[in-house]
């Protein structure tokens, strides 16, 4: 429960590592944004796909509706493999490519993203007997809570230099391994390493440094606690 760790009085709010927005979108449902929000990602299909619920929902419905109504197995790994295709994902609209990535989402194993080294997604199908591919209410709802937030594909290493005091920046990157044999950061064609870990860490000193509010999680390794020995740890 982060409930209890979210700071009060802050005046904007970033989260560079989008994923999944479950922060972003918890304190905008309990009303806990009291300025502008910045949303960012490395991963450029995660930020069209937000873009596209927040500026196209509408359109965006109507593809998923195709993509339900046509979905088996043969038909993932046919909407799967376009990036593999000589004209790529770039001959798609931007709805389209939206579409590609939250019906992929919904209907890969576990739900996992996952690109190889040339970024061609390459998660299995899933086996589900009824994905929920279109939520058509959810998206609606989603796009409403996105309105005037701005979203943008950007590194995490250039967000220290838009901060001012009272900034409230919330962090949750790929998580450093437990094990090597748990050492998954795949979520773009370059894996999340322990530098970029240590680069992590020196951008929330600079924040904290600079008067902001910061928020990271991560995992429970002695790594990870060198790194943050100066901070607060829970």
């Amino acid at each position: 429960d982060y409930e209890q760790y979210f700071p009060t009085g802050f005046h904007r709010y970033f989260e560079p590592f989008l994923g999944g927005g479950a922060v972003f979108f918890h304190l905008r449902k309990t009303g806990r944004l009291p300025g502008a929000a910045y949303l960012f990602d490395n991963n450029e299909e995660l930020i069209n796909a937000y873009i596209m619920v927040r500026d196209n929902p509408d359109e965006l419905i109507k593809i998923l509706a195709v993509h339900k109504e046509r979905h088996c197995r043969e038909y993932y790994y046919k909407i799967r493999n376009l990036d593999r295709r000589t004209s790529g994902l770039n001959a798609l609209s931007a709805p389209e490519r939206a579409a590609r990535t939250i019906y992929l989402n919904r209907t890969c194993y576990n739900g996992l993203y996952r690109v190889n080294k040339k970024g061609h997604f390459n998660v299995p199908a899933g086996r589900y007997k009824s994905p929920k591919i279109l939520d058509a209410e959810l998206l609606k709802a989603d796009s409403c809570a996105l309105q005037g937030v701005h979203l943008e594909v950007k590194d995490f290493r250039s967000v220290a230099k838009l901060a001012v005091p009272g900034d409230f920046f919330y962090f949750d990157p790929p998580y450093h391994p437990l094990s090597k044999t748990s050492s998954f950061t795949g979520y773009t064609a370059g894996s999340f390493s322990e530098e970029d870990q240590r680069d992590l860490a020196a951008v929330f000193t600079r924040l904290t440094a600079k008067g902001c509010l910061c928020m990271l999680s991560n995992s429970h390794t002695p790594f990870i606690f060198e790194l943050y020995k100066g901070f607060r740890v829970e």
